[in-house]
């Protein structure tokens, strides 16, 4: 039986011939998919915003975009590359996410159990973002439940017990895993192992910082996560805390930044290490060697 094809009435998107070539020529029906998708939004989007509407996840529609890319159907916008996925996020209709929730098991348990973990029934927006971790950015489902366990315990131990934290501040920290990799329970796990064994110093470091007994800020936790990974002890924190309180007259985090980063990029992490790259050379005056003082011109060695 001859089939034609069914006509909607609905707008029509318009395929220029020369790229109808190129896609017949690759043979890529995701590229094709996409392709039309972007159409359809008249070049509005960002093709990994639209990955919600296709339902893909993250590799298959940054695969389409990367073939759309060398096809030279799509071009980045000002020639530089596209976007940090956490500023695209996907949006999904209620249809969407009741499709996923009856079809996976998987989804519908990891749900649940974010429920239980945050006391509270997730609403559409919540599922949506649970739905962009799991889909967009292809977290599995434990990978997800660490995180929000490790959102939780991590809210907990700053306000206190029955605290929770909110879907987005759990989304932001699921693109930061995204980010650095962290996208099986092995990476999860090592990374938890690692964050504990920060924390657990943490007390140290605040202490070396002359801020007594109290809990870093998130913005302080930063740094302070930074110093540990560039591998100084409370110790050099300590001086370099010094040193910032000497020339500014106060403790700036900004400042002992730059000069925890100087000692960093010149391979200097340990008390000895730092003070043989700070020790000043030798001035001549009057054809006799004169040392500089502890402090003459010392900033320009920070």
């Amino acid at each position: 039986m001859a089939n034609v094809l069914v006509h909607t009435g609905d707008e029509s998107v318009t395929i220029p011939a020369q790229a109808v070539k190129k896609l017949l020529s690759a043979g890529n029906g995701d590229a094709a998919l996409l392709y039309m998708a972007l159409l359809r939004h008249h070049g509005t989007v960002m093709p990994r915003a639209l990955a919600g509407e296709l339902r893909w996840d993250r590799p298959r529609i940054e695969s389409a975009e990367l073939a759309l890319r060398d096809m030279g159907l799509i071009t980045p916008a000002g020639g530089e590359l596209p976007p940090e996925p956490a500023d695209e996020k996907p949006a999904y209709t209620q249809r969407d996410l009741m499709d996923r929730l009856e079809s996976s098991t998987e989804f519908r348990f990891l749900t649940a159990e974010v429920e239980k973990k945050l006391n509270k029934k997730l609403n559409t927006a919540d599922i949506g973002i649970l739905l962009g971790l799991n889909d967009y950015l292809g977290l599995p489902a434990d990978v997800i439940f660490l995180l929000v366990s490790h959102c939780v315990q991590r809210v907990q131990r700053r306000y206190g017990e029955g605290r929770r934290p909110g879907m987005r501040q759990i989304e932001k920290e699921g693109y930061a895993w995204a980010r650095m990799g962290i996208d099986n329970q092995a990476a999860a796990a090592d990374y938890l192992k690692r964050y504990a064994q920060r924390q657990e110093t943490v007390p140290q470091y605040m202490r070396a910082l002359q801020m007594g007994d109290r809990l870093p800020v998130a913005s302080e936790e930063k740094y302070l996560a930074a110093w540990q990974e560039w591998g100084f002890a409370p110790e050099a924190v300590a001086l370099a805390h010094d040193k910032t309180v000497f020339k500014c007259g106060a403790f700036k985090w900004g400042y002992c930044n730059g000069i925890l980063r100087r000692w960093h990029e010149a391979g200097a992490h340990t008390l000895a290490e730092i003070e043989a790259r700070d020790r000043p050379a030798p001035r001549k005056q009057g054809g006799q060697q004169t040392q500089l003082s502890d402090t003459d011109d010392i900033w320009k060695y920070v």
